[in-house]
């Protein structure tokens, strides 16, 4: 099962790097990440296949593992990749259950990813 993996970073060069050489050495494969930097900490979010493989590989690289989500997936229909409203429509339906989205990003093979604080009612919403 995927996950989402956060990670927390320094705000300076060669962080990202550090992680993804720390991941590819370890053999783990980044299926979809998102990263950005605020007041001097950097936030990644990472779907991957082994949590427990790339999170041993992050602290033993000296990184710091913040979480690890149950990741819902979506397979993007070819009609949706690259629509503008897709995103919305998305979000609309897990919104309207009262569900909040609390990171999501795209990912390899035209997937999209949620991290929800429902996944149950996030994937039934989905589904209807």
């Amino acid at each position: 099962m995927r996950k989402d993996l956060t990670v927390i970073l320094d705000d300076h060069a060669g962080q990202l790097a550090q992680m993804g050489q720390a991941l590819g050495d370890a053999g783990v494969n980044v299926e979809g990440i998102s990263a950005t930097t605020h007041d001097g900490i950097g936030v990644v979010h990472l779907l991957v296949e082994n949590p427990m493989v790339a999170q041993n590989a992050l602290i033993l690289a000296g990184l710091k593992v913040e979480g690890e989500d149950e990741a819902i997936v979506i397979d993007l229909r070819e009609e949706d990749i690259d629509r503008p409203g897709t995103l919305g429509r998305i979000a609309s339906k897990v919104s309207n259950q009262g569900v909040n989205i609390r990171a999501a990003y795209l990912a390899t093979k035209g997937r999209a990813v949620l991290v929800t604080n429902d996944n149950d009612r996030a994937r039934a919403a989905l589904d209807a």
